[in-house]
């Protein structure tokens, strides 16, 4: 585990220290959570471009082409 030394300006440390408090963690357990879902997001963006970039509008169409055409029921109608 890495040690890591921030400066934050005091009114958002007096916010992250509420919002840590009203969820029950730790100041450290809140920052790391912050952290690990700006992480997750990111490293998704980049995985549905890689993704994305395999793809092309006649693979999309063929599989589209395998959907049967059929009416909806009534509950999945927009």
């Amino acid at each position: 585990m890495s040690t890591l030394s921030l400066r934050l300006p005091d009114s958002l440390h007096e916010q992250i220290k509420k919002l840590a408090s009203e969820d029950g963690v730790s100041i450290n357990q809140f920052v790391v959570s912050a952290v690990a879902e700006k992480t997750s997001a990111f490293l998704t963006r980049s995985y549905l471009e890689e993704r994305g970039k395999l793809s092309s509008k006649t693979k999309f169409k063929k599989a589209l082409s395998k959907v049967p055409k059929i009416t909806p029921d009534d509950f999945d109608k927009l």
